[in-house]
């Protein structure tokens, strides 16, 4: 299997990972470490964040009253249980891993910081951006694109529970397009929910080289796309 990438940032939907998108499928799970194990044993680099959707879905439903700061730190705390399950399976595999956050953990994960987290991936250790950006208003998305600059990734692969970027929600409308190439610009300018805006603005303006858009359903998808695949959606400069 060809190696095509040095280092990657890969943007794991917590809904995938989730029973009926809902807290945790074990055996799912431990078939995504498995093949990130693949993955390191090619030679590449991992950093990787989880949403928290599996276990909290912001300001909606019921939670439509709280207070907006709080319900943003609740969903935080989510990306960081989220990537504790995460690193215990990629431990059973044997693959190094850790843990950082955005926010002081010490006795349950690293504080993040750029240097360190670029020395782990070079020594073959899976690093877990835990925590988001560490402050309320930001999702997980610009979690994704900041750390993806700041580590210099070769490129964001979004590995979602949907299969690529389409016109509408191909959910909720029957009629929904995928689109396989669009520009950073195209997307923002259509609001076609790659990512959030800011996060698209972060990819662009920090000349992120490109993000591909494909679906977890199964998660040898990973391992594909590595391999020069081009399923799904490309989104680039």
């Amino acid at each position: 299997m060809a190696k095509h990438y040095q280092r990657i940032m890969l943007k794991l939907s917590g809904e995938a990972l989730g029973k009926e998108g809902w807290l945790f499928d074990h055996d799912k799970i431990d078939e995504v470490a498995a093949v990130l194990k693949q993955a390191v044993d090619m030679g590449v680099q991992l950093g990787i964040v989880i949403g928290g959707g599996n276990l909290w879905r912001g300001r909606l439903g019921g939670a439509a009253g709280m207070d907006a700061v709080t319900a943003d730190q609740m969903g935080m705390l989510g990306t960081v249980m989220n990537c504790l399950c995460m690193k215990d399976a990629l431990t059973r595999q044997g693959v190094p891993a850790r843990v950082m956050t955005a926010f002081d953990m010490p006795r349950i994960a690293e504080t993040y910081r750029r240097d360190l987290a670029v020395e782990y991936m070079k020594k073959g250790e899976v690093v877990l951006f835990a925590g988001g950006l560490g402050h309320p208003f930001f999702t997980t998305d610009s979690a994704v694109a900041l750390r993806a600059a700041e580590i210099a990734a070769d490129a964001i692969f979004l590995a979602k529970n949907i299969d690529g970027v389409y016109s509408s929600d191909p959910r909720q409308d029957a009629n929904a397009v995928l689109i396989k190439d669009l520009s950073y610009d195209e997307a923002l300018k259509k609001d076609l929910k790659v990512m959030d805006q800011t996060a698209l603005l972060i990819c662009r303006d920090q000349k992120v080289p490109f993000i591909r858009v494909f679906g977890l359903d199964c998660p040898d998808n990973i391992l594909k796309v590595l391999s020069g695949d081009e399923m799904g959606s490309l989104v680039h400069p």
